[in-house]
């Protein structure tokens, strides 16, 4: 059985050659898993729509974001420069959030080509996220009733300080972080659960940390639904990461948390969240574990 995407040839614009985020890693990770075959089923998302956003979002933000009166403070918090190309994006992706919760709701696992924009607030943009498509995903879905109760499982190298604020007084939806604590965001926020990680851990001590938390919070949530966001800037040789995995870590980390969640029956909508690294092959070979642990889990005869 194919593995179910999404992604949106909009979810890559231009930037100048300077700029740190490595943008086109959304078109190279298309491209290298374009090369399985029928081995996943790609779906094309719509952009979140404006009562979508506005379950997280202030109006007043985005009136300034969609209608381009973002001050500059304000684009150097987002770390990007205002563009209309940059707001389709944005929803592009959100939607493409959303698109992928459904699809897992509909088939057991699905998984988005982009996302994990877990450091955007209500009414402000941070740390390259100008909507937070995990808490837009959350709400949508819990107001629509398509969902009871959801777990958002955030494995990224930082916090998901936006995710952890925007759901704090939303008792359906249980919100995880598994972080390195001396990295961005300076001033963390309180998730549910956040387990604080040293610099530098190595796979054997990071996948222990996680072994001993995983089973637990699954059965404390017991969710119709895990939002899984899988950072690869825990990868040891990424720019803004200090932790220490490797790619063989990354893989064992994703096959264990696809493993855990679609062995109790419960569908899995991953986002392929954070990754800074200049080496744009080698960063989206990162990324695509995700895909290859799905893949691998969905082929077995006894999966779920």
């Amino acid at each position: 059985m194919p593995i179910a995407a999404v992604h949106h040839p909009g979810y890559t614009i231009d930037l100048p050659a300077s700029h740190p985020f490595p943008m086109a890693k959304f078109r190279v990770l298309r491209d290298q898993l374009g090369t399985w075959g029928d081995a996943i089923t790609w779906n094309r998302p719509s952009r979140a729509t404006r009562a979508q956003l506005e379950r997280v979002h202030t109006p007043a933000y985005l009136d300034a974001l969609i209608g381009g009166h973002l001050d500059r403070a304000a684009q150097r918090r987002s770390g990007f420069p205002w563009s209309q190309a940059l707001v389709e994006r944005v929803r592009l992706e959100t939607g493409g959030t959303v698109l992928t919760a459904r699809l897992a709701l509909e088939q057991g696992l699905a998984l988005n080509a982009a996302g994990g924009t877990h450091h955007a607030h209500a009414d402000s943009a941070s740390g390259y996220c100008l909507l937070n498509d995990l808490a837009v995903t959350a709400r949508t879905l819990l107001a629509t009733g398509e969902v009871r109760r959801l777990l958002i499982i955030d494995l990224d190298v930082h916090q998901g300080d936006g995710t952890a604020r925007l759901l704090a007084d939303e008792p359906a939806a249980m919100t995880f972080s598994m972080h390195v604590a001396r990295n961005f965001p300076a001033r963390k926020a309180h998730s549910d659960w956040d387990v604080p990680l040293a610099s530098g851990l190595d796979d054997t001590a990071y996948l222990e940390t996680l072994a001993d938390v995983l089973p637990r919070l699954i059965d404390q949530c017991a969710p119709d639904l895990v939002i899984y966001d899988a950072g690869v800037d825990v990868h040891q040789a990424d720019r803004l990461g200090h932790c220490g995995l490797s790619d063989a870590g990354l893989y064992e980390r994703d096959r264990r948390v696809i493993e855990a969640v679609r062995s109790q029956g419960i569908p899995l909508a991953g986002v392929i969240g954070g990754g800074y690294d200049r080496d744009l092959d080698a960063l989206c070979r990162r990324h695509a574990q995700l895909f290859r642990a799905a893949l691998h889990l969905q082929r077995r005869p006894n999966d779920t």
